[in-house]
């Protein structure tokens, strides 16, 4: 399983906008095929840095789901509300414990 970071800051102005536009999406994020589980996190001591989780059967799920209308347009409304540039990570699950 791959997981994908990405961490991204707003500007102050504009988290409402952010959350917005993730709340109308998640649904569609999440069941796009080969996304098994999403998550948007908040930083305590910052709360204009947000990270999102997701998990991807394969790199080539996520390949194919950032060349997708869909991820086009979120990203296309997001991208515009940083206060800096966007960090990603594409990660291997080693060991998951619950």
């Amino acid at each position: 399983m791959l997981i994908r970071i990405v961490k991204m800051t707003f500007k102050t102005s504009e988290i409402d906008t952010f959350l917005e536009n993730f709340n109308a999406n998640k649904e569609k994020i999440r069941n796009f095929k080969g996304c098994n589980r999403l998550e948007l996190l908040r930083d305590k001591n910052n709360p204009t840095i947000f990270f999102t989780y997701s998990y991807w059967e394969t790199e080539t799920h996520l390949e194919t789901y950032r060349n997708s209308e869909l991820f086009k347009t979120v990203w296309s409304k997001t991208k515009i509300l940083f206060n800096n540039k966007p960090e990603a990570w594409s990660v291997d699950s080693i060991e998951c414990l619950t």
